[in-house]
This record gives C-alpha cells, structure tokens and sequence, in this order.
C-alpha cells in the first residue's frame, strides 16, 4: 500500500526514490524520509518547495540572518544547478555524500571544491584561511592571528608538494589521506539510519528496498 505522500503534489524537482537511492548510500524508505525533512525545511521562510539559502541558514544556525562563509559554500554546493534554490533531488544527492558509506574519494572530492572557493581548480592559501577562520567562527574558538597563521602555513607547505603556490585535486588527495581529520565533518553519523534520526518521518515505502 502506498504511503499517503505519494497522492500529495510533488515539490519542484521531485526525483523518485527509487532513482535516488540507487544513486545514493540511502534506502527507499530513507529517501522518503528525507522527502518529509526537505517538505519542512523547504516551508520554514517560503513555502514553495525549494530551500532557499535563508531557509538552509535557518535550519543550519536556528537564524536566518547570520551569514557564514562555511554554510555558503555548503549551500553552493547543494544547489548543483546554480539557480539559488535547492531541490529535492539536489537535496538527496549532496546529503549522500555526507553518510558514514559514501565513498571517501567522494567525501575528498566534496571537501576540495569546498575549500576551493573562487572556483580556479586549485586551493590558494588565501581560500584555506578564510575557510579556516569560517570553521573556527562556526566552533566558536577563538585563536590569535599568528596561530591561524601557522595553521594555514603548515597545512599549505604539507599540501602543496609541488611547490607552486597552490595545492591542485591530486596533491589535495594525498593530504587528505595522509591527515583524515581534514574530512571529519564529511560524515554525519545520524545519517546512517534516518529512521532513527528522525522516527516521525518513518513510513510504508510505495517500493520495497528488496526491490532495487
């Protein structure tokens, strides 16, 4: 029996579950799950089924209004489609790369073009310091301007093997491997059984997960 959402109006860029969950580390009933979050999330401010970057400030922060650079890039990201909404789709498969079974290479590649803020293919030591400082800002720590800078100096001069000023997807890769650390906020562990996180979400899939 299908579940009752499937007789309600879709929001704009619905996807199929069953699509979704074969392109993701989630199941169909997660899927599904994740669709009764995004309905919430996506009413929050403007209720038109999009997230848009207030409602995702909101829903990050419990406050609309305060900016951070961080939750930007996240929000950049997220909307795959550059048209300043995030969809359900675009909602699913950038959350997957966040689950305790996603490939790491996926996890590496995210956080890359994460730090890489200006979009050149390569993290300058400029970008890693504002990225650097977003986090602690979003930590609430505190540190002096000559410890951030010693940070961002050793972590450049251990990144960038080549030596030119800048640290391309490759060498980014090897640090990462050599310093895991650096991906840690990848995972979201809740993410691993959505049930759980969110028990009122849990509902009859219209497709059993046996049958993908």
């Amino acid at each position: 029996m299908g579940c009752y959402c499937s007789k309600e109006a879709k929001t704009p860029g619905y996807e199929d579950p069953k699509i979704l969950a074969a392109a993701t580390p989630f199941t169909v009933n997660e899927v599904e799950a994740l669709y009764e979050l995004f309905k919430k999330l996506s009413s929050s401010i403007f209720d038109d089924g999009l997230i848009h970057k207030e409602e995702f400030q909101l829903a990050l922060f419990r406050n609309r209004n305060r900016s951070n650079l961080f939750a930007d890039r996240i929000f950049d990201l997220f909307d795959i489609k550059r048209n300043g909404v995030i969809e359900f789709g675009e909602f699913v498969r950038s959350l997957g790369v966040f689950h305790p079974n996603a490939p790491v290479e996926d996890k590496i590649s995210f956080a890359f073009r994460l730090y890489n803020l200006r979009q050149t293919g390569y993290i300058e030591r400029e970008e890693l310091k504002e990225m650097v400082l977003a986090l602690l800002h979003e930590s609430d720590l505190v540190l002096s301007d000559d410890v951030i800078e010693v940070i961002v100096d050793r972590t450049y001069s251990d990144a960038d093997k080549k030596g030119d000023g800048r640290i391309d997807e490759e060498e980014w890769k090897e640090f990462v491997m050599k310093h895991p650390s650096m991906i840690k906020n990848m995972t979201l562990p809740y993410l691993k059984d959505i049930s759980v996180a969110f028990p009122s979400f849990v509902m009859t899939s219209e497709v059993e997960d046996s049958e993908i």
